[in-house]
């Protein structure tokens, strides 16, 4: 049985509706910040619970816009995650700023006790990722932040519809970036993304920021960047979102399957802690599991497109040499970067499929 990752195929298979509204952004000829931008920014600020969603180009460019937006410049520190994608760290970077790493939990997700043993006087913002789709530990990330000045960004890329309690993600922090990548839980056609916000002020700032600091045709009231989510991609949001909450569920659910079907496995396989006050949207399904590489030949082998993310943390790339990591630095994001396998988990696997892969795994174990 074969068992894809990627279900853009099936997701898209009818997609005559969407043409027909691209071939007309094509007689309109409304390619850049058109109406269907406008339209997909408000659905999107209700769907997240904010009063403001700004469309632009890429996740990434939500989380540098975000931060620039807060005067993150040259000689600032933020302070993030050492285990996510490098699209994180990027967007430090590309502020001016450096990454600050700091260790993770057993879910994944930024440790809040390592946060304030990582502020300097340079720090200027934490920016948290809500990885794979679980929430990380916001409560006393806030806790620090507020008796330390520090706004906080929400790193929400892989996490449309997470909540902690009754409270979505992306409304904690100050503000709060998405993608619309192709393989996101709310996904177009290419690249995408969206920075959230309840702040009039910083809603006015990230606009002129992704639009070349704009404020008219003639009048350029900053330098800004040009990063605008195009009309074509926010006609596509605009079929899409309203599939977001079955399209959630259903990979819920099929986490709950994969979950219970690998549950006695424990020794060998540590899925982590459900915590029922929290929703993970399972962007991802990652465990931990002994014998890591064998096991991922062994369902490839099988049919199942299992992936890594990721064999090397962030400290321990190449583009960090110059930050002055070094192994042993993220204890637990690297010990994790040896041992995390990821499942499909998307909407469109059949049930024969997932318990396919819990067979799958099972098997291996056996022997």
């Amino acid at each position: 049985m074969r068992v894809p990752y990627s279900y853009l195929r099936e997701q898209f298979a009818d997609s005559e509706s969407i043409l027909r509204d691209i071939k007309g952004l094509l007689e309109s000829t409304d390619f850049t910040l058109g109406a269907a931008v406008a339209q997909f920014e408000e659905s999107f600020a209700q769907l997240c619970g904010t009063r403001h969603a700004i469309g632009v180009g890429t996740g990434t460019d939500a989380l540098f816009l975000a931060l620039k937006a807060l005067g993150v410049g040259p000689g600032d520190e933020v302070i993030t995650a050492a285990n996510t994608f490098i699209a994180t760290a990027g967007a430090i970077t590309a502020a001016g700023a450096r990454p600050a790493f700091v260790d993770v939990g057993d879910d994944f997700n930024l440790d809040p006790a390592a946060v304030e043993p990582a502020i300097t006087p340079r720090t200027r913002a934490i920016l948290p990722v809500h990885y794979a789709g679980q929430p990380a530990k916001m409560a006393p990330i806030l806790e620090v932040a507020k008796r330390r000045g520090l706004p906080v960004v929400e790193d929400a890329c892989q996490a449309i519809g997470a909540t902690i309690g009754d409270r979505l993600v992306g409304t904690f922090g100050v503000t709060a970036g998405f993608s619309l990548h192709p393989l996101k839980n709310l996904n177009v056609w290419g690249d995408g993304g969206v920075i959230v916000t309840s702040s009039d002020a910083l809603d006015g700032q990230l606009r002129l920021l992704r639009n070349h600091g704009l404020r008219n045709r003639d009048e350029v009231e900053v330098f800004g960047y040009n990063s605008r989510l195009d009309t074509l991609q926010a006609i596509v949001g605009n079929h899409l979102i309203k599939d977001v909450e079955a399209i959630t569920a259903a990979r819920i659910r099929n986490a709950r399957a994969l979950d219970s079907g690998l549950a006695d496995l424990a020794g060998r396989v540590r899925i982590p802690a459900r915590d029922p006050r929290e929703r993970h949207v399972f962007h991802l399904y990652m465990f931990e599991a002994d014998d890591r590489d064998r096991l991922l030949a062994h369902l490839v082998g099988r049919g199942i497109e299992a992936k890594i993310h990721y064999p090397v943390p962030l400290h321990l790339q190449p583009a960090s040499r110059r930050l002055g990591y070094k192994d042993g630095d993220f204890p637990v994001a690297e010990r994790q970067a040896t041992r995390i396998i990821t499942l499909p988990v998307h909407q469109h696997l059949t049930d024969d499929q997932v318990s396919y892969m819990v067979e799958s795994v099972r098997r291996f174990y056996r022997g």
